[in-house]
């Protein structure tokens, strides 16, 4: 999609109910589900984190900013996500954070996103996050310049193909908290992308199909 089109709709997304539950439940493991199920999440206090689902023109088509991170010794080593991280005390509210991190870490600053609007939070069970993403564009084309020590590349998706819905699979992987299950995700180039920001992504895909 052109990016100038997509700019005309962002507006109505402000409208738009999110399909949470449903959403998330489509990109959800079966196990993750019933787990949350029984979770008190004012006995476990999850740490906070926010991130950036970044929209932004590149050879005039609208494309959404994804990156790789690096590999460690951590449950998130290598995986796919957005731009984002913990919230640190001096940030005044969550899109504060998302916006902060995402300039540390892609080097986008602030001034150059317009935030949409907050969507649903995800918990992450194994890192005991709470993640809470935002909505936002650049009218501009960027110049990513990414934080090498968690950062390890881009993964520029374009819009036509995050709608279309045969990136959508189930790949048997082997997982943190409950072995070899079977995982819905979003298949882009040679990553698959599971988890939290599978349903993150999820609800995005429902939201912008109902305006575009």
């Amino acid at each position: 999609m052109h990016f100038d089109a997509f700019l005309k709709y962002t507006p109505k997304i402000l409208n738009v109910d999110l399909s949470a539950t449903h959403a998330h439940g489509k990109m959800a493991p079966a196990n993750r589900i019933d787990l949350l199920k029984n979770i008190d999440f004012n006995t476990i206090k999850p740490k906070k984190a926010a991130v950036m689902m970044l929209f932004y023109p590149k050879n005039s088509q609208t494309h959404l900013a994804l990156i790789l991170r690096t590999s460690y010794n951590g449950v998130h080593s290598s995986q796919i996500a957005f731009p984002g991280g913990k919230v640190e005390k001096n940030d005044i509210d969550l899109e504060q954070t998302a916006l902060r991190e995402t300039h540390e870490e892609i080097g986008i600053h602030p001034n150059h996103i317009k935030v949409v609007r907050p969507f649903t939070e995800v918990y992450i069970p194994p890192s005991n996050f709470m993640v809470y993403p935002f909505m936002g564009y650049s009218e501009n084309e960027l110049d990513f310049s990414l934080q090498e020590e968690e950062v390890a590349g881009m993964v520029e998706l374009p819009l036509v193909d995050f709608l279309n819905d045969n990136i959508v699979m189930n790949v048997v992987m082997q997982t943190s908290y409950a072995g070899a299950i079977d995982v819905p995700g979003f298949r882009v180039n040679e990553h698959f992308i599971w988890g939290a920001t599978a349903m993150m992504m999820s609800e995005l895909k429902e939201t912008l199909k109902l305006v575009l």
